[in-house]
């Protein structure tokens, strides 16, 4: 019985590991840099923390790129897509104002108040926003399960990432991406989840 345990552990982890490399190396050819990257009508700024209603350091680098693609006409429109499920955190309104300081015009800000998850983001790109082709902008060790994620929902994505060299301490970030990317396969895969719609708001 313990043998037969075992090596259910061992295929799972097996498995795991061919999900999370197929995804990385699926999505390889879709990744550019700040200046290679093609132009695009839109851009999808994914959400992260924010404290006491300021971007945490994850979430300014995101918010420097997009700004950056933007100012060299990259893309024309931001979507910035966070979290606001409680009154006391809103992840759209502190990327929009930080956006708004760096003077670029709130007309080409779109907030997305429903971007709970990467899944939900790309989802809402797609059916809320009426987008089919867009520039992903997120850190690297988050862009590949992002890219898999709205190509798969029908999103055309290409990614650019926002990023400096992180210190060891961000080693975390990638190791969370392992099962974060199988439940993204999962997603997609079987349970298929409906996000938080609503009325279709085009984004131009």
């Amino acid at each position: 019985m313990k043998r037969f345990f075992f090596l259910l552990i061992l295929l799972a982890l097996g498995a795991a590991v061919v999900i999370y490399v197929t995804v990385q190396r699926s999505t390889a050819d879709r990744i550019a840099s700040f200046r290679s990257v093609e132009s695009r009508p839109v851009g999808l700024v994914l959400g992260a923390s924010v404290k006491a209603g300021e971007p945490n350091r994850v979430l300014r680098e995101r918010l420097d790129t997009a700004l950056l693609l933007y100012q060299e006409g990259k893309v024309q429109k931001l979507i910035l897509s966070g979290d606001n499920r409680t009154i006391d955190y809103n992840e759209p309104e502190a990327m929009r104002r930080y956006l708004l300081e760096k003077e670029i015009p709130e007309r080409d800000l779109i907030l997305d108040y429903a971007g709970r998850r990467t899944y939900d983001s790309c989802f809402r790109a797609r059916e809320v926003f009426e987008v089919s082709s867009l520039i992903l902008i997120t850190q690297d060790f988050h862009l590949p399960r992002a890219l898999y994620l709205c190509n798969a929902l029908g999103v055309d994505a290409i990614g650019v990432a926002a990023d400096t060299n992180y210190p060891v301490q961000w080693l975390g970030s990638y190791l969370r991406e392992i099962p974060a990317t199988i439940q993204a396969w999962i997603d997609i895969t079987y349970t298929k989840p409906t996000p938080l719609l609503g009325k279709p708001e085009k984004v131009f």
